[in-house]
């Protein structure tokens, strides 16, 4: 990777995923490079000695850790004899949150430098995951397949506070929220720290939650114990955690990382089964955080059709893929259309499920 002052002008500061600290940690503490199946492979573009673009990129011997699924495109190319593995990916690991993935100025020279690599190496295929819809345009029109998918993401409509936010709702609605609210908070006291008010205690107790919430979803936790010890430092004031106390022993948190105008929310867990507390957590609390600091929009991580229900609404993401063999391109691009209306149907229906109340925007 570049110097951290050269990486990070082309990233620039918004995106706190995309930063030198950030990106190194995950090298520095293990989650990413040997034995993970993601070796760090960033492309960069040099011009008069000088880096105008670069992207985020790794060398992939398995399809886990990106939340946009090709497993199927794999076994379909195996069985017709080709080798999937290794594939060229452009992403943040484990971090399903869209936002800028060609850095730079020099964007179709990057995308250039990515093919070239994938064919030049004997690759079955280069993916750029969660990028902008700019960039995605971009590499359409250079022949890329691009793919669709499905978040749920909330937006700040000007809300004074959270209560201003519920007027907004159905009258069913609101007062489902208010129920859940008061259930998840009894007998626990919730508190918000932010940057260096997070503790080495807490980062401990962060651990053990996406421990047990990794093991559940995943079978082994993607981040190392050392990633939790260091994040802290690598971002700094970006960093906001929601956690939830039984006197002063933790029993459940919700990460968060801060943006230019938006609240990621990226890992949540808690000790044993805790009702709406999850809901809490990582949806209420991450809008009444973002309304108080006028943050535009809060993304809760991929996935998951019960957020509709708490106002957070479907949002179309997207991925472009590079496929040098005509044959496996023609079939992927076959499977594309037909995902694409199911997804576009899936966001009409999400968008008729809201909760909002006729007329409140």
């Amino acid at each position: 990777m570049l110097p951290a002052a050269e990486w990070n002008g082309l990233a620039g500061n918004g995106d706190p995923f995309l930063g030198h600290s950030f990106l190194s940690l995950l090298e520095a503490s293990g989650s990413v490079g040997d034995g993970t199946g993601w070796t760090p492979l960033p492309v960069l573009i040099e011009r008069a000695g000088r880096a105008t673009a670069a992207a985020p990129a790794y060398l992939k011997t398995h399809s886990q850790g990106e939340y946009v699924f090709d497993h199927g495109w794999a076994d379909a190319w195996e069985r017709a004899g080709g080798a999937y593995y290794p594939k060229l990916q452009v992403s943040v690991p484990f971090t399903p949150c869209p936002g800028r993935r060609l850095l730079g100025e020099d964007c179709h020279a990057l995308l250039a430098a990515l093919e070239t690599v994938t064919v030049q190496n004997g690759l079955s295929s280069a993916h750029i995951t969660f990028l902008t819809e700019e960039e995605a345009l971009l590499a359409r029109r250079r022949g890329w397949l691009m793919r669709d998918g499905i978040q749920y993401h909330w937006f700040n409509r000007g809300y004074s506070d959270f209560d201003d936010f519920l007027g907004r709702l159905s009258s069913r609605k609101r007062k489902a929220i208010r129920k859940e609210r008061a259930a998840a908070c009894e007998g626990l006291e919730i508190v918000t720290l932010r940057g260096a008010e997070i503790e080495p205690v807490h980062w401990d107790a962060m651990w053990h939650f996406y421990q047990e919430t990794g093991s559940r979803k995943w079978g082994r936790p993607y981040l190392t114990r050392a990633f939790f010890d260091g994040i802290g430092e690598a971002v700094g004031e970006a960093a906001l955690m929601f956690l939830a106390l039984r006197g002063e022993q933790p029993v459940a948190g919700a990460l968060n990382f801060i943006g230019a105008d938006t609240l990621y929310g990226r890992y949540w867990g808690a000790l044993g089964d805790l009702p709406f507390l999850h809901f809490e957590l990582s949806y209420y609390r991450a809008i009444e955080w973002a309304i108080a600091n006028r943050l535009a929009c809060v993304q809760a991580g991929a996935q998951g059709e019960h957020k509709l229900a708490r106002g957070y609404e479907p949002v179309l993401t997207r991925s472009v893929h590079f496929l040098p063999d005509p044959a496996f391109r023609d079939a992927v691009a076959r499977f594309l259309t037909g995902e694409r209306e199911a997804i576009r149907q899936e966001i009409e229906w999400g968008r008729e499920a809201l909760p909002y109340r006729e007329g409140s925007g």
